[in-house]
């Protein structure tokens, strides 16, 4: 399909609609710090992202279950050659009663675009050539190459546009002290399509953000209807759960979950060194505490079988049994520890940074036996700053390498990287389909060689969710947007 026969297809469509207002409000807690639900800028707490997300629409959004639906953007059309996307907006108008037209969104996209700049979620954005006005209401977004995922990516809370300093809903936000309460809009006051009833249809949303033992004592007290953004250093509280209370959702994500090397000193100073605390790690004893079914332990920084995963590489170590592995890697430490000048040392010691929380401790505890089988000893720190290793877990927003290699670059500096695996993520840019493919296989091979993060396998996320609520739903992306949560059952 031509750029031209997509305008004209897409000025055909049909106009559709949306919307909210209050009722009893619904209560529920994000895992986190009080202030998280308030939270601006690009890099935002989870709290942070949901109330952004239902308070500033994108072009596209995420429903329940973690599909792109239409939001600013009511039609989309993608050319054959997937380099170009073209969205018809809405009939309405922003907050402050300006219409919404092409000018404006564009204006907007710009604007949050540039925001994003030098973050590793500005480098998934990388792909996109420019962006243009069509028509009154119909902007494009020209691709310098084919991006599947650029929905997905348009859906992400950092993506909504603000006009004039303002969100177009479809909530708006009051904050009472450290509670945050979402109300759904009216359409009608958008220049929408007035919806009836609406108002005895849909409640308003009170949430707070409190850390997790808070938050499941208050779900266990009946205070709350709705617990999320839970984590691993919280998952051994919902035990405290009864079947009667409700129940435990865990999200089937991607990501990274492991440790982040943070400097190149003393022992860390070579990646046959680093890849030696990696071999000693059993896996899957690791998360056997939590009791998590279904958890696929991995040695690859990249997810397996991902979406444009050739294949061509696999998991480290397979033949060799653990036994053997922490033989190889303690004959590593053995000689580092050998060639240092008096007084030697009985190990090497190592610091760690872990977020507070019970499973934490669990976490730091099997590590701290799997390394001294290698003759590595850990202390835990307070302050990530402090450390020689760090906890990272992130839930992966688009299913491709790319967002692994992203968030492991030097742009993203969290700790050491590979400068080398970056410039092929920088070359896979400017190839399509099975080059590119190919190309970042070869990134994550460099990266791994380079042992900068030592992964154990899928974040953990979770909810506690009562029986008589609707609108929630597990899902890939550990996305729990709040409209869909004010929608009252039927």
């Amino acid at each position: 399909m031509t750029v031209r026969a997509a305008l004209a297809a897409l000025l055909a469509l049909p106009l559709a609609a949306c919307g909210s207002d209050d009722n009893s409000a619904l209560a529920m807690i994000v895992v986190g710090a009080p202030d998280d639900p308030f939270e601006t800028g690009p890099r935002l707490s989870p709290a942070g992202q949901m109330v952004q997300a239902a308070t500033v629409e994108g072009l596209v959004a995420f429903d329940e279950q973690g599909r792109v639906i239409p939001a600013l953007a009511d039609r989309w059309i993608v050319t054959d050659d997937g380099q170009s996307y073209i969205f018809r907006l809405r009939d309405g108008t922003w907050r402050n009663g300006d219409d919404i037209t092409a000018l404006s969104a564009k204006q907007a996209i710009d604007s949050a675009i540039k925001t994003l700049k030098g973050t590793p979620f500005g480098l998934d954005l990388g792909g996109i050539e420019t962006i243009r006005v069509m028509a009154g209401r119909v902007i494009e977004i020209r691709l310098q190459r084919p991006m599947p995922y650029l929905l997905q990516l348009l859906a992400q809370p950092e993506l909504g546009l603000l006009h004039k300093g303002e969100g177009s809903g479809p909530m708006a936000l009051d904050r009472k002290v450290s509670t945050a309460r979402l109300s759904p809009i009216d359409p009608s006051r958008l220049g929408l399509p007035q919806i009836e009833d609406f108002a005895a249809r849909t409640r308003a949303i009170r949430l707070d953000a409190l850390p997790g033992k808070d938050a499941v004592e208050r779900f266990n007290d009946g205070e709350v209807d709705l617990v999320t953004g839970g984590r691993f250093q919280d998952f051994l509280l919902t035990r405290s759960v009864g079947l009667l209370r409700g129940t435990i959702q865990l999200d089937p994500v991607s990501g990274l979950f492991g440790l982040q090397v943070m400097n190149d000193k003393g022992f860390l100073g070579d990646p046959v060194r680093r890849e030696a605390l990696a071999m000693a790690i059993d896996r899957d004893a690791l998360i056997a505490p939590f009791g998590v079914g279904n958890w696929m332990p991995t040695t690859r920084l990249v997810s397996p079988s991902l979406d444009g995963d050739l294949g061509t590489i696999g998991e480290r170590w397979q033949d060799q049994p653990i036994d053997e592995r922490r033989a190889v890697a303690g004959r590593r430490v053995r000689d580092w520890l050998a060639a240092q000048p008096v007084p030697k040392m009985a190990t090497v010691p190592l610091t760690i940074w872990l977020p507070e929380g019970d499973g934490s401790t669990v976490l730091l505890n099997q590590l701290s036996n799997d390394f001294a089988a290698i003759a590595v000893s850990l202390q835990r720190v307070p302050e990530p700053g402090r450390a020689d290793l760090v906890l990272t877990d992130d839930v992966a927003r688009y299913p491709r390498a790319a967002w692994f290699l992203n968030r492991l670059s030097c742009a993203a500096r969290r700790g050491l990287c590979a400068a080398g695996a970056d410039a092929k993520v920088a070359e896979a840019a400017g190839l399509a389909d099975i080059e590119r493919a190919s190309k970042l296989a070869e990134a994550e091979t460099e990266l791994t060689a380079a042992n900068v993060f030592i992964p154990f396998g899928p974040p953990i996320r979770w909810s506690l969710v009562r029986g008589s609520v609707s609108g929630f739903s597990a899902n890939t992306w550990g996305w729990h947007p709040l409209m869909p949560l004010a929608w009252l059952p039927k």
